[in-house]
């Protein structure tokens, strides 16, 4: 789906200043299968990106971010083809999106604080795309619709970022709802929110402590490894060779393409197992589909790591962890648990001095609720 160009009349820019929130993400399930048109099951949570906003008189962009030295500037009266390194890419991916539009941005200073840790695939990227995106649309007095929204950044993150990810983060930030965790269908963009208000158990995130990165060469490969892997299949994405008598149709392939082919789509089909599960109170069955997701991504999907393995190893031997399972793009970051409310203290304290034994390092952790989307505060 192409963007399609704003022509609503734009209204006077914001002369306030004003707060933008936007969440981060913890995926469910469905991991590495957006962009093979796959089902994800997403949901924002309580850490998030905060930009503090104010006008400016000029046309420049002075962005500080808080674990940032020094600030960057963009010259908004110029179009934007290049992001810099690091951080940088991201706000100036959005940017030049919403300038290919027609849009005229005016100047802005913003500070960019977060509790969202960067590199622990909880998707600190999107949450600043989509807080950079909703910064504009406030400043501007005009909005995109929300997909389209979601696009932008995307393609802000391919081009700017130079990082082939699907649309599961944009589209879990955008179109996340307090409460509820969401099941997009990546093959037609459909979806639905699904209740996640059950007291009986909760979310509960833990940070391996080892720092990924999407741009590295290993996610750009597995891509690519599905992409061969559908191409000798002769279907348009592995979503489609899930349809069939895939069994069969993977003894053809190569021995990675089979690997990667067969995480992608027995993974949609523990998506399925999960979401009825959930919606039936059935703990252990949604945890059964947790465990066989992380052993499909260490063993078939290869991106897992040792750090990942051993939260899991350990999820296994505490009682009240009814599933547990890497969580993002893998090679680090966080595992994600579904556990017993009533035992939460405890099963941190556990995890926590098991990890330490194993690691000899704590491992941060905390329970968290299905948060809302992109929001602006303080206004004033």
């Amino acid at each position: 789906m192409l963007l399609q160009r704003d022509t609503s009349p734009a209204s006077t820019s914001r002369a306030t200043g004003f707060t933008v929130v936007a969440p981060g993400r913890v995926n469910l399930i469905g991991e590495h299968t957006d962009y093979n048109d796959g089902l994800v099951l997403p949901m924002a949570i309580d850490l998030s990106i905060q930009i503090t906003v104010s006008p400016r008189q000029d046309r420049l962009a002075v962005l500080q971010s808080e674990c940032a030295s020094d600030a960057v500037t963009f010259d908004l009266s110029r179009v934007l083809v290049t992001g810099g390194k690091d951080w940088a890419c991201y706000p100036a991916g959005v940017l030049a999106g919403y300038q290919r539009l027609g849009w005229e941005i005016p100047g802005f200073d913003a500070l960019i604080s977060a509790t969202l840790p960067s590199g622990g695939g909880l998707s600190s990227s999107a949450a600043l795309e989509l807080a950079i995106a909703t910064l504009i649309e406030t400043l501007c007095g005009r909005s995109l619709a929300f997909e389209d929204k979601a696009l932008l950044c995307q393609r802000a993150e391919h081009e700017f970022a130079r990082v082939p990810c699907g649309i599961m983060d944009q589209f879990a930030v955008t179109f996340a709802k307090a409460g509820h965790a969401l099941l997009l269908d990546c093959r037609d963009r459909s979806m639905r929110h699904v209740p996640m208000l059950c007291g009986e158990v909760s979310v509960l995130i833990i940070n391996s402590g080892v720092k990924h990165s999407l741009a590295g060469s290993e996610y750009s490969q597995r891509r690519a490894q599905c992409e061969s892997a559908a191409k000798l299949l002769d279907v348009s994405s592995l979503r489609q060779a899930s349809d069939g008598d895939w069994k069969t149709m993977l003894t053809a392939l190569p021995l990675v393409e089979q690997k990667r082919a067969r995480h992608v789509i027995t993974e949609h089909e523990r998506t399925m197992t999960f979401v009825a599960a959930l919606e039936q109170s059935d703990w252990r069955t949604a945890g059964a589909a947790m465990y066989g997701s992380h052993d499909s991504l260490r063993d078939d999907f290869e991106v897992s790591c040792a750090e990942l393995d051993a939260l899991v190893e350990i999820a296994h031997t505490i009682p009240g962890v009814h599933g547990c399972r890497m969580t993002g793009g893998g090679f680090g970051g966080c595992v994600v648990a579904l556990i017993e409310t009533a035992r939460s203290p405890q099963i941190m304290a556990e995890f926590r001095q098991a990890y330490r034994k194993h690691q000899g390092v704590d491992a941060e952790m905390f329970v968290t609720r299905a948060a809302a989307g992109p929001r602006v505060m303080s206004l004033s």
